[in-house]
Formats: C-alpha cells, sequence, structure tokens
C-alpha cells in the first residue's frame, strides 16, 4: 500500500471511532440547522439590584454568546429574550491586611422566552456562585478594577448558562 491510501484508511479509523464515542460520552454535534432558534430578540435587561450597569454587561455578554452559538441578534426576531437580574453580591471570603482578598460572586438571574404574542414559551433561573481573587489588595484603584472584572466574568458565565438552556436542553 502506498503511503497516502495508508493516511486515508488511518483517517477513515479514526473517524469512525470519533463518531462512535461522541455520542456514548453524553456529548452530542449539533449542526447550526438544527438548533431551536436561528435568531432571537433581546429585550432591554432588567437590573433589580443596587449595582449600576450590570444590565448593559449581562446584555453586552448575552449578544456575544448567541452570535459565538450562531444565533443572530435581531429586533424583528420572532421570539425574544427578558431577562432580569434578582440579585448580586460579592461576599468577602478572606483578607489580607484588612482589606478583602478573595470573593464569592453570587448572582441570581430570571429569564423568560416570549414568542411574538408575548406568551412565555420557556422560563428559567440561572445562579453562578464563583470565587474571585483580587492580587492587589493594597491599591483601591485595583481593587476596584477587580470587581469590574468579576462582574464582567459573572455576565458571561450567566449568558453561557442562558444559551446552554435555550439551545441545547
Amino acid at each position: 500500500m502506498g503511503e497516502r491510501k495508508i493516511r486515508r484508511y488511518a483517517l477513515r479509523i479514526a473517524l469512525v471511532a470519533f463518531l462512535l464515542f461522541v455520542p456514548g460520552c453524553g456529548y452530542s454535534i449539533h449542526p447550526q440547522s438544527s438548533l431551536p432558534a436561528k435568531e432571537v430578540q433581546i429585550a432591554p435587561v432588567v437590573n433589580n439590584t443596587r449595582e449600576p450597569k450590570l444590565q448593559d454587561k449581562l446584555s453586552r455578554a448575552l449578544t456575544e454568546e448567541f452570535l459565538k452559538q450562531g444565533v443572530r441578534v435581531d429586533p424583528a426576531a420572532r421570539y425574544t429574550l427578558a431577562v432580569s437580574i434578582n440579585s448580586f453580591d460579592m461576599v468577602s471570603m478572606s483578607e489580607k491586611g484588612g482589606v478583602a482578598v478573595d470573593y464569592r460572586v453570587v448572582v441570581n438571574v430570571a429569564f423568560r422566552v416570549l414568542d411574538s404574542n408575548g406568551k412565555a414559551v420557556k422560563t428559567g433561573n440561572i445562579g453562578s456562585p464563583f470565587i474571585v481573587s483580587v492580587n492587589s489588595a493594597e491599591n483601591l484603584a485595583a481593587l476596584l478594577a477587580a470587581k469590574e472584572v468579576a462582574e464582567e466574568e459573572a455576565m458571561r458565565d450567566i449568558a453561557m448558562e442562558i444559551a446552554g438552556a435555550l439551545l441545547y436542553r
């Protein structure tokens, strides 16, 4: 056998092995054409917390996540995603020299998918607790920047959870 035929044969074996493995491990491949929605409208996010600008961060994160998943964000889409941020808390877990350096970020978000008649077709709640470490405990500007990064990370986590709940479950 030529080297080229051996490579093709090995590639075919690898492809068959991959296709046999993927369904058995709990993962599945979803072509874009099989996703439940090809476009979505994102209503202005409601921020029921005292934390400023979370609604802007979540709205941006949702748009980015849906675009990554191959779903177009369009104000004329048939389905509308309505989201409200119900709680946001950063609890100090440890401190260094009297300044908090580790936080637990807890976010609770409710979402509804509305059809063109305004009827809810899917609802859900997403919570996201995780730990954020702040490296510059002595510098207030660095502490505030780390808080900003923690908020952005939390909103990206929430956006991934919402997109996953709507597209793959």
